[in-house]
């Protein structure tokens, strides 16, 4: 139903949305790996007022099994009030849920009752395969003129290419495939964009095969996973330059563009290089008339006992950081980096995105070190800081510890638990909220994976004004 008005969690600038009220819930992706539960949508109490707060308070389970909920975001957000956007009445209401395994994408309406979110609409896999020509949907984001549903696979149980669909504000129905000219552009995972001046940026994973089963180790040691970002004429929806940042670095995952839609800068991590098991965190800028990216954070890996680790890095007797999520302050002061292997999240000041400067750093869980949440001190935690979520006035940060099914069982075999923190973030600190643990049994037997906030968040909205 469109609104008279726009909606009130829509801001023009990144101003307004820091400055808009604290959210009161989050929603969490949570999935049972073994496919014998439904996947389900876990709702949070995240208000420090409530008396329920930092517990589940909400539950909606999938009507399928084996969906294997991965990425997901709202239908509409502050982009909708971009000069051009032909969508400036729709409002901030269902969450779009792809099943990564199932390719099946749900609609979920949140508006009647927040805590009880109902599915009011099922994409089927042949639906997506049809219309676009993908499967294996990734990521959602919001856009002016509809929904970017970026996927790994192709159609018809072709490997590739991976690519953006193109979903249907309204209807939710699949419009097509979004490029036009994908030009030399095969693998896929991430997209997003610079609005005010029709740039969109796509990063690379690797193809169904080369991921579903765990990572593969011919393949990572060959350098076959990607490692490029992929710039893209948003209008035009054409590709127009590749920038590739030296096949060592494998996996250039999450983006994350500056929110001053006056600037044309970005951050992407990759999770691992293969000559140190470094990771790392670039900036891509303009030089000149070109695109280029600059390595500003790396991370080294941490020497450990053979014994001590998993089969799938024991050769190397080192823990490598695993950078498999980063996100970006409103204000785009603050980044904040996971390093799932090795159980740390970093924050670091990027006022100069060309010289961050770390300032603040915690550690829960990891591959060797197991550290507990403060609020549970004897109980050793397997996973690590993964997704990360940050309130859009940057005093809050969220955290899962689930990366992906086959890759948490390869590097956390003992099992990876099911745990999720907050983190309170200042100018002068960056510690774990005591009273926000929520853990195990609270998860049903599944695994937590993205958060999205109620009212959005810092990886969810774009802005067209400064």
């Amino acid at each position: 139903m469109p609104l008279w008005k726009p909606d009130p969690t829509f801001y023009a600038s990144p101003r307004d949305a820091a400055s808009a009220p604290p959210e009161k819930l989050a929603y969490v992706a949570a999935f049972d790996r073994a496919a014998e539960k439904p996947d389900a949508i876990a709702v949070l109490d995240v208000d420090p007022g409530s008396a329920s707060y930092g517990t589940v308070v909400g539950w909606t389970e999938l009507p399928y099994l084996g969906d294997e909920l991965h990425h997901f975001g709202w239908n509409a957000c502050s982009s909708a009030l971009c000069p051009g956007s032909p969508h400036p009445h729709v409002e901030r209401r269902y969450l779009i849920v792809p099943g990564l395994r199932s390719s099946r994408v749900y609609v979920i309406d949140t508006k009647d009752d927040p805590v009880a979110p109902k599915i009011v609409k099922t994409l089927e896999p042949d639906e997506l395969a049809k219309r676009a020509g993908y499967s294996r949907p990734h990521t959602v984001h919001c856009g002016p003129e509809g929904l970017y549903l970026t996927a790994l696979g192709g159609a018809n149980g072709e490997d590739g290419p991976g690519g953006i669909a193109l979903l249907d504000h309204t209807s939710f129905e699949v419009l097509g495939r979004w490029e036009v000219d994908r030009g030399p552009q095969h693998f896929a995972y991430d997209a997003w964009w610079h609005i005010a001046h029709d740039v969109l940026v796509a990063s690379e994973w690797g193809t169904p095969s080369m991921i579903e089963d765990g990572v593969v180790g011919e393949l990572l040691l060959g350098r076959k996973y990607g490692h490029s970002l992929n710039f893209f004429d948003l209008r035009k929806r054409k590709h127009v330059q590749t920038v590739d940042l030296g096949d060592e670095h494998q996996m250039v995952l999450e983006l994350r563009p500056a929110h001053d839609p006056t600037k044309l800068y970005g951050f992407a991590g990759v999770v691992v290089s293969v000559e140190d098991l470094s990771a790392s965190v670039w900036v891509w800028h303009r030089d000149g008339d070109r695109w280029a990216a600059t390595k500003v954070i790396t991370i080294p890996a941490e020497p450990a006992d053979p014994d001590s680790l998993p089969p799938v890095i024991r050769p190397f007797g080192a823990v490598p950081p695993l950078v498999t999520d980063i996100d970006l302050s409103v204000d785009d002061q603050w980044l904040y980096v996971s390093c799932w292997g090795t159980g740390e999240l970093k924050r670091y000041d990027v006022s100069d995105p060309f010289h961050p400067v770390e300032a603040g750093s915690v550690r829960i869980g990891g591959i060797v070190d197991r550290t507990p949440h403060p609020a549970d001190p004897g109980r050793p935690l397997a996973g690590g800081p993964q997704m990360v979520e940050v309130s859009r006035d940057g005093e809050r940060v969220y955290v899962t510890n689930s990366l992906y099914g086959s890759w948490d069982d390869q590097f956390y075999p003992d099992g990876v638990g099911a745990w999720m923190a907050k983190l309170d973030s200042t100018p002068d600190g960056f510690s774990f909220d005591e009273r926000f643990f929520p853990s195990g049994d609270a998860f049903r037997g599944r695994r937590p994976h993205q958060t999205r906030l109620q009212g959005g968040d810092a990886s969810s909205d774009s802005y067209c004004y400064p």
